[in-house]
């Protein structure tokens, strides 16, 4: 959404929109940001995981033509990428952007495939964050499936956030419960990742991701032994988060 007049910086105006939009539903959280002024231009990036098609439901039927960004890592279950298809034919999606680091950059700083074994970080930086930075350049929002329930660092979780003085993360489902995302799933008779029946809650690139037992955390299986619960793509105070939200008083 082009603008032609001086806007508040992101901080100040996602402070007005959390106190304007505080009371909201998901839903209308979601058609107030598509025609809001204060928030301009928006993508919606999307995992294509274990409960991707919530919020792809939610898109598809207000615009097709907002877009998607997918970021391949090339390192994703197979079962990932056939969803991903399905997905986008079931709900007419058509600005589909698949993104993917460049060849270059893999030859240079992973060229046997093996980063994640050495250093995580590095690799989610190389094949997620990196990518998806650039893709987002156009954008001045974007919108996220995170939760509250997912804790962690996304216990705090407000409808809307500074990515530093840069562009507006949007999350329109951080109040929703596990049962709502059921609920939601089970009344629109949404396609469910093939994964999920197979333990996998909570779904990321093949090699960082094992399922997890009944009860446990969701987000368990990402990333298990290592301190870190985030792949980069969230930073809070421009750094990446590895552990709870710092309070703030």
């Amino acid at each position: 959404m082009p603008r032609d007049v001086p806007i508040a910086p992101v901080a100040r105006r996602v402070e007005r929109l959390n106190a304007r939009y505080r009371h909201h539903s998901a839903a209308a959280v979601i058609d107030r940001a598509l025609g809001d002024a204060e928030i301009g231009r928006i993508a919606l990036v999307s995992a294509f995981g274990a409960e991707s098609a919530v919020l792809l439901h939610m898109i598809s039927v207000r615009d097709r033509r907002i877009p998607v960004l997918f970021i391949d890592t090339e390192m994703l279950f197979p079962e990932t990428l056939a969803y991903q298809q399905d997905l986008a034919h079931h709900f007419g999606l058509e600005d589909l952007r698949i993104i993917r680091a460049s060849q270059t950059a893999l030859a240079a700083h992973d060229p046997d495939g093996d980063l994640h074994h050495r250093n995580s970080d590095a690799c989610c930086a190389l094949r997620k964050t990196q990518p998806l930075t650039h893709a987002l350049a156009p954008f001045d929002a974007w919108i996220t499936g995170r939760k509250r329930f997912q804790n962690g660092s996304r216990a705090g979780l407000e409808f809307f956030e500074a990515e530093d003085d840069i562009r507006i993360k949007i999350n329109p489902l951080a109040f929703w419960k596990p049962q709502d995302m059921q609920d939601y799933m089970i009344n629109n008779r949404l396609p469910r990742h093939p994964l999920v029946a197979k333990g996998y809650p909570s779904i990321g690139c093949a090699p960082c991701t094992a399922p997890v037992a009944a009860g446990q955390d969701p987000r368990s299986g990402r990333w298990q032994g290592q301190d870190k619960e985030e792949c980069g793509i969230h930073f809070v105070d421009g750094r990446m988060i590895r552990g709870p939200l710092r309070q703030v008083s």
